[in-house]
C-alpha cells in the first residue's frame, strides 16, 4: 500500500537550534512508521538564532525535503546592530524600563510593519512553488507550524487555491502570546493580526494546539475541531552521567527578561544566611540565551560567586547536563498570557530522573503535567517560603546521595506515541 503524503510547512529545522525545532523534527522521524510518507518544506538561507550542526544527522533519511530561498529583513536590521537583531530573532526583549531608543524603533518596525512577522515576505514565493508541487504530486494533505505564524498565512492561501485538508499547528499561541504586548503595536497593527489570526482559525480544517488553555481560547474564536498533541520527549543516546558534585540548580534554554524568579535569588540568599554549608555546594548553571536583565539581577543578590553561566551548547551536551544537574529550573513568565505555555524541556526533563523545581503563574497547564507525573513540585510567585523549603528538603537529600526523582506516566509522553495520535488525526476522515 502506497503510504499517504502530508506536506509539513515549518520554518525551523535543522540546523536551527533550540526548542522551535524539535516538534516536526521528531514528527517527521516517526511518521514512516505509521504509513505516513513526510515532505518537509524549509526555507533554503533562513536566519537561524541559534544553529545547532548536530541535529542535523537526526533529520529521517526517509523524509523528502523541499528548499526555497527566503528574504528576511533581520539580515538588513543586522547592519545596524548585530546584537540587538540576535536577540530579538530569539525572542529576548529588554525589560521597557530598559530599552534604548534603537530597541523601541526595531520593535515598533517589527511589530507594525511586519504582520504577522519578519518571515511574511516568504508567504507568496512558497504558495506559487507548492501549488504547483502538490498538484504534481497529489498531496491532499498540508500542516503549517507556527510560529512564525506567516506560515499559517501559506497553509491560508494553498487552502484558497487548491483541494486538500489543512492542519494548522499552533507551537504557541498567535495574539495572546507574552511578548506580543512588547511589540509596541499601533491600533490598526494589533486589529490586523487579530483579522489574521481569525481568518486562519475558521479556514484550516483542524487546529493543533500544545496545551489545554490554548484550546480554550481558541475555542472561543472559531468552530473548527482543535486538537491538543503535547510535546514530548524523544529516547536520546547519551551515555550515563556522573551526578554533578555540587548542588546544581540548571535552567536549560532561554531565560528571557519577564522569567527573573526574584523569589527564586531570594531564598537561596537566605540559605546561605541561614545554613554555613549551604554556600560550599551551591551552584547556579546557566545552558542557553541568558538575558542582561537575569544576569544583573543575579548580580545584585550577590549571587555571583555560585554562577555557571555556560551560554548556548549543542542539543546533545544539553541532554547530558539535564541528567547530571542536581536540580531542574524551569521557569515562566508571571502573567495570565503564559497559563498556557508547556516549555518543550519539561518533557526532556521529565525523563533526566533529575527533580524539577518549575515557577510559573498559578493555573498554569504544566503545573498539572508536574504534579501528574511526579517528577517535581510547581510554585507560583507567591510562594517563596513554600519554595524555600523545598529547596532545603533537595539540598538535605543531596546531601545523603538520595536526591533523585521517580516519574510515573511518562509514556504517554513519548514522541513515537504522540506521533501516532497525530497519524490518527491526519488520516481520519480520509
Amino acid at each position: 500500500m502506497e503510504p499517504k503524503k502530508v506536506l509539513v510547512i515549518t520554518y525551523y529545522w535543522p540546523p536551527a537550534g533550540g526548542p522551535g525545532v524539535q516538534r516536526w523534527l521528531k514528527f517527521v522521524k516517526y511518521l514512516p512508521d505509521f504509513g505516513v510518507q513526510p515532505i518537509v518544506y524549509v526555507p533554503e538561507n533562513p536566519t537561524y538564532p541559534i544553529v545547532d550542526e548536530n541535529l542535523i544527522s537526526e533529520v529521517s533519511d526517509k523524509a523528502i525535503i523541499l528548499k526555497q530561498k527566503i528574504f528576511e529583513p533581520y539580515q538588513l536590521a543586522s547592519f545596524l546592530s548585530k546584537n540587538k537583531t540576535k536577540k530579538m530573532n530569539s525572542g529576548i526583549i529588554p525589560n521597557q524600563k530598559k530599552q534604548s531608543f534603537l530597541d523601541k524603533l526595531f520593535l515598533w518596525i517589527r511589530g507594525n510593519l511586519f504582520i504577522p512577522d519578519a518571515r511574511f515576505f516568504w508567504v507568496k514565493p512558497s504558495v506559487a512553488y507548492l501549488e504547483k508541487y502538490i498538484a504534481e504530486n497529489n498531496i491532499d494533505t498540508i500542516v503549517t507550524s507556527g510560529p512564525p505564524h506567516s506560515l499559517h498565512l501559506i497553509g491560508l492561501d494553498l487552502k484558497k487555491k487548491l483541494h486538500l485538508k489543512w492542519f494548522a499547528d499552533f507551537r504557541d499561541p498567535w495574539t495572546t502570546i507574552g511578548y506580543h504586548k512588547s511589540l509596541r503595536l499601533s491600533n490598526y497593527a494589533a486589529q490586523k493580526h487579530k483579522d489574521l489570526e481569525s481568518e486562519v482559525l475558521n479556514t484550516a480544517d483542524t487546529i493543533i494546539v500544545t496545551s489545554k488553555t490554548t484550546k480554550k481560547e481558541f475555542e472561543a474564536l472559531t468552530t473548527k475541531p482543535i486538537a491538543v498533541i503535547t510535546n514530548g520527549y524523544d529516547v536520546e543516546k547519551v551515555d550515563k552521567q556522573p551526578l554533578d558534585t555540587k548542588f546544581s540548580l540548571a535552567h536549560i534554554g532561554s531565560f528571557l527578561s519577564a522569567r527573573n524568579p526574584k523569589i527564586l535569588w531570594e531564598s537561596l540568599v537566605e540559605l546561605i544566611a541561614e545554613i554555613p554549608e549551604f554556600k560550599t555546594h551551591l551552584e547556579i548553571k546557566l545552558i542557553g540565551a541568558v538575558s542582561q536583565e537575569v544576569l544583573d539581577s543575579i548580580a545584585a543578590f550577590g549571587l555571583n560567586d555560585y554562577l555557571n553561566n555556560l551560554g548556548y551548547v549543542a542539543h546533545e551536551e544539553a541532554i547530558a547536563h539535564q541528567r547530571k544537574s542536581q536540580v531542574l529550573l524551569l521557569i515562566e513568565i508571571d502573567s495570565e498570557e503564559t497559563k498556557s505555555i508547556i516549555p518543550g524541556k519539561l518533557f526532556e526533563y521529565m525523563v533526566s530522573n533529575r527533580p524539577i523545581i518549575a515557577l510559573g503563574p498559578k493555573g498554569s497547564d504544566f503545573a498539572e503535567i508536574i504534579t501528574g507525573t511526579n517528577t517535581g513540585v510547581f510554585f507560583d510567585y507567591s510562594e517563596k517560603e513554600k519554595l524555600k523549603k523545598i529547596i532545603l528538603g533537595y539540598y538535605t537529600q543531596f546531601l545523603e546521595g538520595k536526591l533523585q526523582s521517580h516519574g510515573v506516566g511518562l509514556q504517554k509522553y513519548s514522541r513515537r506515541n504522540l506521533t501516532e495520535q497525530l497519524v490518527q488525526l491526519l488520516t481520519s476522515n480520509f
